[in-house]
């Protein structure tokens, strides 16, 4: 179960616009992963920058890194964002008394 403390860690990773670029690049690419140097062609950021910003979202776990030769082969820990999503969501329309969340999309897509 995840707490406040580390919500909070992965919501500050994502909010920068540069990380939340290579975030993207990494769920677009799925379970494969990508390397530094596909990273870096798909976003266009400078080889020290995308380190920095990779190192930052690993240590958020965001980011899982792993050693294939040469290479490091970086993937979105997407349990860990399935798990970040799930934190700021559990609480949804709590306060919206006697609505279920069914209730609340037929709602939407009657307005």
């Amino acid at each position: 179960m995840m707490v406040i403390e580390e919500a909070a860690q992965g919501f500050a990773a994502l909010g920068s616009e540069a990380r939340l670029q290579v975030m993207l690049a990494l769920v677009k690419a799925g379970h494969k992963g990508l390397t530094v140097g596909d990273i870096q062609s798909r976003t266009g950021l400078a080889a020290s920058t995308l380190a920095h910003h990779l190192k930052f979202l690993a240590s958020a776990n965001l980011v899982i890194q792993a050693k294939d030769g040469r290479s490091v082969v970086n993937r979105a820990a997407f349990n860990h964002l399935e798990a970040l999503a799930g934190y700021i969501l559990k609480e949804c329309c709590a306060e919206d008394y006697g609505l279920i969340p069914a209730d609340l999309e037929e709602r939407a897509a009657n307005d």
